[in-house]
């Protein structure tokens, strides 16, 4: 990698366009930051704390909200960071790093919502055998697979990447190390490259969307053969809060990576960037929350464990004072 680069730091130019609104930024983003964390890990603690959520679907949902989390901590705090400073350097290697992470992480979260999927289409395709189906061991395997497959293809994407010459300019026009932004300073960056590029990351949005689809034909086609109006609405609900969590995210995810770019799209994909690594991991826990009873009651019950024990530690620490 060192042999072929003219360069080692990068300027992270971000939100430098808008520097009246930084400090505005700052506060909105750490805000929502740290409402993600306390969503997705009270999500994870009710899943690992009751019983009866210890089902696959939850198990899905919990290596979703644990992914969710850790592609947030892979962007925001740097990007916390960056509107604070004067410098907004990184390194190459931070860069490759932090590219390998998101886009590896990116890729789990797809496969995860890809399994998922199969995991709705077996509870109401067989539900009887699905106990069989869905062990503890099939979902595991699910879980390291969608993650083996992400960080693979994340790795290839991050070593044509940080192959090339960066000599032209080191400004990358993003908050973060995105791959066209940082493609786009090569010198020896052909259409070639972009091509592998595409392909790559069409193989995990357009792969993971068509396994997705494929479970969700066959759920219509068993759903539609059902005898009442009530099993259907209720087989449909058990799939509502993943089709909603699916829909946002390859919203985004495909209009950033998937369209055709410009260098002048660079500034609209950074600002859709920003719904995305803020917006979409604080609406997974609120989507499963809101529309799921079992959720509902299991976040009462943590919430409820959490006030207690504050309240003790006050009680215990006001006697000593």
């Amino acid at each position: 990698m060192g042999n072929h680069t003219a360069i080692n730091t990068f300027l992270l130019w971000g939100f430098s366009s808008f520097p009246d609104l930084q400090n505005l930024l700052f506060v909105v983003i750490f805000s929502s930051h740290v409402t993600i964390l306390l969503a997705n890990v009270s999500i994870m603690v009710a899943i690992k704390l009751s019983h009866n959520l210890h089902t696959p679907m939850y198990f899905f949902l919990f290596g979703l909200s644990c992914s969710e989390t850790c592609t947030t901590m892979v962007i925001i705090p740097r990007m916390l960071v960056d509107l604070l400073s004067e410098s907004k350097t990184i390194s190459l290697q931070e860069c490759a790093i932090q590219m390998f992470f998101f886009f590896g992480l990116g890729g789990n979260n797809c496969f995860i919502l890809a399994a998922m999927s199969y995991d709705r289409y077996s509870a109401i395709h067989n539900p009887l055998h699905y106990p069989i189906l869905m062990t503890r061991k099939m979902c595991f395997q699910l879980m390291m697979a969608s993650c083996m497959v992400g960080f693979l293809v994340s790795l290839c994407i991050t070593i044509i990447i940080f192959n090339f010459s960066f000599c032209d300019s080191y400004t990358i026009q993003h908050f973060f190390c995105d791959i066209l932004p940082v493609a786009s300073l090569a010198c020896d960056y052909t259409s070639h490259h972009a091509m592998a590029i595409f392909m790559l990351s069409a193989f995990v949005l357009v792969g993971s969307f068509i396994l997705i689809l494929t479970s969700y034909i066959f759920i219509l086609f068993t759903v539609l053969k059902m005898p009442s109006a009530e099993g259907r609405y209720k087989a449909f609900s058990t799939c509502s809060s993943h089709l909603t969590v699916v829909s946002i995210h390859y919203g985004f995810a495909c209009y950033i990576y998937l369209r055709p770019k410009t260098s002048d799209s660079f500034r609209e994909d950074m600002l859709m960037a920003v719904t995305y690594t803020v917006l979409t991991p604080l609406l997974n826990p609120i989507v499963y929350s809101l529309r799921n009873k079992e959720m509902q009651i299991a976040l009462r019950k943590v919430l409820g464990s959490g006030n207690r024990f504050i309240s003790q530690m006050v009680n215990k620490r006001a006697p000593n004072v």
